[in-house]
């Protein structure tokens, strides 16, 4: 069991955060140029959409999905934030995780801080570092996998 990585995007599609702790494999696209945060982004973005359009009575709408080797869930707050995690395919939710990252550990470091402005790049390090440690302590969380 491992996790590969997260993402934290804004409303508009920005990428405030990414960490990755176990990705051995690499998408090949610069992350310098923010293709890669572009083209996840848009992919969440379709993928919402056809799930709304599919089942528009459905509360939770998008959590998840998976291919053969890995799971993404999937977390929106209220205020529009977008936590994804990229996970093996023997983590089936993740959605308290991703609730936890966000008001323990979002709200506390990022939205509670002064020197922080939540709407730009993270740059705290008291949020990373927390975040690596609750990462870290997840009984998912594995160095070794991937």
């Amino acid at each position: 069991m491992t996790i590969h990585n997260l993402y934290i995007f804004d409303r508009n599609g920005s990428c405030l955060y990414y960490n990755e702790w176990n990705r051995r494999k690499q998408a090949g696209i610069s992350k310098e140029e923010l293709q890669e945060f572009k083209l996840m982004y848009g992919m969440l973005f379709s993928i919402r959409s056809f799930v709304s359009k599919m089942s528009p009575v459905d509360k939770e709408g998008f959590l998840s999905f998976q291919t053969s080797k890995y799971r993404l869930h999937y977390y929106e707050t209220p205020s529009g934030l977008r936590f994804v995690l990229n996970t093996d395919l023997s983590v089936s939710n993740a959605r308290d995780t991703l609730q936890h990252i966000y008001s323990n550990l979002y709200v506390e470091y990022v939205v509670k801080n002064p020197v922080c402005v939540p709407s730009h790049s993270l740059d705290s390090e008291l949020f990373s570092g927390r975040l690596d440690a609750f990462i870290r302590a997840l009984p998912y969380y594995s160095p070794r996998a991937a």
